[in-house]
């Protein structure tokens, strides 16, 4: 059995402690909207936010999976950025290499093997997180392996970029970016990186969920139309 990966969740107002998105694969409430297919009732050419693509990824790689994680070989003492080609936008973000290096030794790895081209975000939350990173799109998927924490002290702004867990050192393949109040969380998540362009499609991808959802229920985070992730590139400096 994969193990889910969770994170917490809004309830009005204030933090829920019950397990979110991803849950384990016996677990449907989480499930996503399959990549390559449309929200019933929604046309191919018409998307439910301006500025958004409803056309599926084409020649999505085959995902596979890994019996551990990735020798290290980044050099942490340059500077990494990955631009997310998404269907709501460009998103650019600084991998912060000095204080997360496996963590961003990871994310560099599974980009490169193009690990997260194709991939939907299965889980939005308004005024809170995008999550991605499954490559079953349901939440429970990941790469095969999991790595120890790396996390930080000071939270989690606005355009922070960190790893979904299923609890201390389980970190994998799926991560969130933060697009609205996450003050509230623990620092339980390894932070890798932040957003330093492109936050306005992160959260036209957040303005995806569903209004008036139900506190604590991760069968309301799925997207009202499908976002997906076309390409992640990695640049070296």
């Amino acid at each position: 059995m994969t193990p889910g990966r969770i994170l917490p969740t809004l309830a009005a107002g204030a933090l829920a402690l019950g397990v979110l998105t991803a849950c384990s694969d016996d677990d449907p409430a989480a499930g996503g909207t399959p990549a390559g297919t449309t929200a019933p009732g929604l046309a191919r050419d018409t998307s439910v936010v301006p500025g958004c693509r409803t056309d599926p990824p084409e020649q999505v790689p085959p995902k596979r999976t890994y019996e551990n994680p990735p020798p290290m070989s980044i050099d942490t003492a340059r500077t990494y950025t990955a631009t997310l080609d998404t269907s709501c936008g460009t998103i650019v973000i600084r991998l912060d290499a000095r204080a997360a290096p496996r963590t961003v030794n990871n994310f560099v790895f599974l980009a490169r093997e193009r690990f997260y081209d194709g991939l939907p975000f299965h889980r939005v939350v308004r005024d809170y997180v995008i999550q991605t990173g499954d490559p079953r799109g349901d939440g429970s998927g990941d790469a095969g392996y999991e790595f120890g924490d790396e996390l930080p002290d000071d939270g989690y702004p606005p355009g922070a970029v960190a790893m979904a867990n299923a609890g201390p050192d389980t970190n994998g393949s799926q991560f969130f970016i933060v697009t609205g109040d996450a003050s509230f969380l623990d620092n339980l998540y390894s932070r890798f990186g932040r957003v330093v362009r492109g936050l306005e499609a992160a959260r036209r991808i957040e303005s995806l969920a569903p209004p008036d959802v139900p506190p604590g229920d991760p069968s309301a985070e799925v997207p009202r139309q499908p976002a997906f992730i076309y390409s992640v590139r990695i640049s070296e400096g």
